[in-house]
């Protein structure tokens, strides 16, 4: 499997990833929660889905801040490494997908995709922004073109197969049925180690288009 220990605990020297030794690290994950909640307006007990939660460790962060935050993943490895007080909160992507493609509604009102969309294939990225079940998402997208990304250190990334952009994206989300609200190439307390480094990532929020 792609998304195992060696590409969470041991990324660097493995070569799959920039990750190593991925733990719990609230003086960074709490802040970003907090921006993220702002973002997207997230009231106390309103739900919000991290897909793409690896650990759970924002899901972990935004229940701090007494959201009602899940988490999705597809690594089983990553899931069965999550703390005890939040697994009960966290899927296997899979299942989710497959209550999408089933119209079961799943009542989160936002959704937060963070480092998730680069990995995903084409074909795929497409259908899953086309069924999200969901009035507001957040993302957050490394940005490149011709095959290297503007920040050095998302080349590295074994997994990341979509390097695109902020235009390409953007004409993504539309043709899929999002209207931006919100679209910037920084956030503060998010990738803040990023902020030196021009048109690193893309941060944008979108509403379901009428």
């Amino acid at each position: 499997m792609i998304y195992d220990a060696d590409y969470f605990e041991r990324g660097i020297e493995t070569g799959k990833s920039n990750f190593q030794n991925y733990r719990w690290l609230p003086e960074l994950t709490i802040p970003m929660a907090m921006s993220i909640v702002d973002l997207l307006e997230i009231k106390r007990g309103e739900p919000v889905l991290d897909y793409g939660c690896a650990k759970g460790y924002l899901v972990k962060a935004l229940r701090l801040l007494h959201r009602d935050a899940w988490g999705a993943d597809i690594s089983e490895y990553a899931l069965r490494q999550a703390d005890k007080d939040i697994a009960r909160y966290l899927v296997n992507a899979d299942i989710l997908v497959k209550r999408w493609i089933n119209k079961v509604p799943t009542h989160y009102k936002n959704v937060v995709c963070k480092d998730v969309l680069e990995h995903i294939p084409f074909i795929d990225l497409t259908f899953l922004l086309k069924n999200l079940d969901c009035e507001k998402l957040f993302a957050v997208i490394p940005l490149g073109n011709n095959g290297k990304y503007n920040a050095p250190a998302n080349d590295r990334d074994a997994t990341h197969i979509v390097c695109e952009p902020e235009s390409w994206w953007l004409k993504l989300f539309r043709d899929c049925g999002w209207a931006p609200t919100f679209v910037s190439n920084r956030v503060d307390g998010i990738k803040d180690h990023y902020a030196d480094i021009p048109n690193a990532h893309l941060f944008c929020v979108h509403r379901r288009s009428k």
